[in-house]
């Protein structure tokens, strides 16, 4: 399927991007390395509609948001969040690309959370925690893998259910 967008719908999917960080920033963590995902959602919609140049413009539009918003631009946080957007992107965008009739949402979205928590682990352990990251590794991958779950769930729904999207099909 083929859906029409433009600049406008790259912005707003950058704003749902920016809303959903504010509001995840918001949630207190068990962890405090640990996030739910939440902006990912509006990704994982994009993989569908977007062509991948876009859908990296819109990663690169999320990574400076939430950078924005959490106070944390250029720091090693900022860091942190931006080679996990990147690891997931990349990932889920070959997945989608290769093998797009053949893998769910929830499949492309676990995949991109563990293509992110593994680099943000690689970046814990050359820059923070050395061997100990060993501890974090699991709770985070649990973690990622429950939420990149759901949010997987929730994009395939909103793709389902979409008057919006419908609306936007190309015949």
């Amino acid at each position: 399927m083929k859906y029409k967008y433009s600049l406008d719908t790259i912005a707003m999917f950058a704003a749902f991007c920016i809303f959903l960080s504010t509001v995840e920033y918001l949630i207190p963590k068990p962890f405090p390395f640990f996030r739910l995902g939440l902006a990912n959602l509006p990704i994982l919609i994009s993989l569908i509609i977007f062509k991948p140049k876009d859908i990296l413009l819109l990663i690169v539009l999320k990574i400076f948001g939430q950078g924005l918003i959490t106070g944390t631009l250029f720091s090693y946080i900022f860091l942190f969040s931006a080679a996990g957007s990147f690891a997931s992107g990349i990932v889920m965008i070959a997945l989608i690309l290769l093998l797009k009739s053949k893998i769910s949402l929830v499949g492309v979205s676990i995949a991109g959370a563990l293509a992110s928590n593994i680099v943000q682990l690689l970046f814990a352990k050359l820059f923070i925690f050395g061997e100990s990251v060993k501890y974090i590794a699991p709770p985070l991958l649990l973690m990622g893998l429950i939420s990149a779950s759901i949010l997987g769930l929730m994009a395939d729904k909103f793709i389902n259910r979409s008057k919006w999207l419908e609306g936007r099909l190309v015949t």
